[in-house]
């Protein structure tokens, strides 16, 4: 249970962090599984943000969606990809900060 808790709090967190290994040297496969999840994270994070009227945030995580989807992969070169990581990953590292301050002040 603490384990989903922590899962829950952190998803964007855990994200940034994922995206981030992807700097890395990693076999094919974890890439693969990292846009399945991605399309999974991004998928559920734009459906709450719409919940929570926050339409720029929905948009913005639904072409996440896309552009992380695995079924129709976008071959754009590691270097691209590499900078994309870092991109979505400091952007997820922000709204997690956010999220966590919001919640603070509560």
């Amino acid at each position: 249970m603490k384990v989903l808790r922590f899962f829950t709090r952190n998803w964007l967190l855990i994200m940034a962090i994922l995206l981030l290994l992807c700097l890395f040297n990693m076999p094919y496969g974890y890439y693969q599984l990292l846009r399945f999840v991605a399309m999974i994270v991004f998928g559920i994070s734009a459906f709450n943000y719409g919940s929570k009227h926050n339409s720029q945030l929905m948009i913005i995580m639904g072409v996440l969606v896309l552009l992380f989807q695995p079924f129709f992969p976008i071959a754009l070169g590691r270097i691209i990809w590499n900078i994309i990581d870092v991109i979505v990953a400091i952007f997820l590292l922000y709204l997690w900060y956010k999220e966590v301050s919001i919640k603070k002040k509560r």
